[in-house]
């Protein structure tokens, strides 16, 4: 079966990636810098990630890449990023396509596809309104309450999770854990729940040291500056005990390596999937050997509260588990390596590529 795997960029990483690929020629090159930053690599399929001559990938969102392919193919002009991705989709005679950016990428596109591909299937883990993916053979992600409100539309949907990605092994080996209290992710007062967990565990930085690698707004940066600091933008910045840990915000491989060095890594969701956990940052964090603390909540199997992690029910609660796994070493780094030999086991890249050809087998 030939793989056609659609991703997208987050507009944060593209700086990192134009400088990965600084020196690059060739759409070959360009695609192979971004999948060995592993940059969204618990999500890429056995047969990508492998190189397999029958998967092909691409970040259809990526106008630099796309173009490279476009002009090495001889397409004339500037072309469509959609025009693109059709011609792909018939050079590689794709039969399966996966399509990791279905906002972009919707029901009127997918009734575009050529008569080669026999089946469609579209990863969406976030609420949608408004937006169109009936046309899609199946909608998958690992929340069940999304995949109802999916339903509830009539749309054709399955449980489908993400995997461990093997190069977290190296990582996780590491022993050498300065970083007592890492954080990776947004920080914004609209998700108050997130906001109030980290500035609780803020406090903590007197006796431990703490890091949080924030992605911040344009507004919020613009606030923080000295020139916003004289304009009425005060309430997009952020308090000075969230400043003072702030780190700028990590990706791909730096990611990894800023996990490896973290003894606990803190996690907490937003408002988005009622009470279904398992962001990416769960089997980040796991899947480089870190302790995870996130917040309670419906976990997938081998996340277990109290033997492969552990949780907290609100900001005070928080402070208190990070304060008390740090007290005891031990536990902490045995739960962790419980954590990450859980999901190396449970979410390999071969189970993951065997549950995707459940979907359409």
């Amino acid at each position: 079966m030939r793989l056609f795997q659609n991703s997208a960029l987050y507009p944060s990483y593209r700086p990192r990636l134009d400088r990965l690929t600084r020196e690059l020629v060739g759409f070959v090159a360009h695609r192979k810098a971004f999948l060995d930053d592993r940059f969204g690599a618990c999500h890429f399929l056995e047969p990508v990630l492998n190189g397999d001559a029958s998967a092909f990938f691409t970040n259809g969102d990526d106008e630099s890449l796309q173009q490279l392919w476009a002009s090495e193919q001889g397409m004339p002009g500037t072309p469509a990023l959609s025009e693109i991705l059709i011609s792909q989709i018939e050079h590689h005679r794709t039969e399966v396509f996966y399509n990791l950016d279905p906002l972009r990428y919707g029901s009127d596109f997918v009734r575009r596809l050529p008569g080669c591909v026999k089946h469609s299937i579209a990863w969406r883990a976030a609420p949608s309104p408004g937006a169109d993916f009936g046309a899609y053979d199946r909608v998958v992600c690992n929340f069940p309450s999304i995949l109802k409100s999916y339903s509830d539309r009539g749309w054709r949907t399955a449980h489908f999770m993400p995997a461990h990605d093997p190069e977290m092994d190296a990582y996780a080996t590491n022993t050498d854990r300065p970083v007592d209290v890492l954080f990776i992710g947004g920080y914004t007062r609209h998700h108050r729940r997130r906001a109030e967990v980290l500035e609780t565990v803020a406090t903590l930085r007197q006796r431990h040291r703490i890091v949080f690698h924030l992605d911040s707004s344009r507004l919020t940066r613009l606030a923080e500056s000295t020139l916003g600091r004289m304009l009425p933008l005060g309430r997009h910045r952020r308090p000075e005990a969230i400043c003072a840990l702030s780190a700028p915000p990590v990706f791909g491989r730096d990611l990894y390596a800023a996990i490896s060095k973290a003894k606990i890594v803190l996690n907490g969701a937003v408002d988005m999937a009622g009470d279904d956990r398992g962001n990416m940052r769960c089997f980040e964090a796991m899947g480089c050997g870190a302790l995870l603390v996130s917040d309670v909540g419906r976990y997938p199997a081998g996340i277990d509260a109290g033997h492969s992690m552990m949780t907290y029910s609100d900001a005070t609660a928080a402070a208190s588990v990070v304060s008390d796994a740090l007290s005891k070493p031990d536990q902490t780094r045995a739960i962790a390596a419980i954590g990450h030999e859980s999901i190396r086991q449970r979410y390999s890249k071969a189970r993951q590529w065997q549950d995707f050809q459940r979907l359409y087998g």
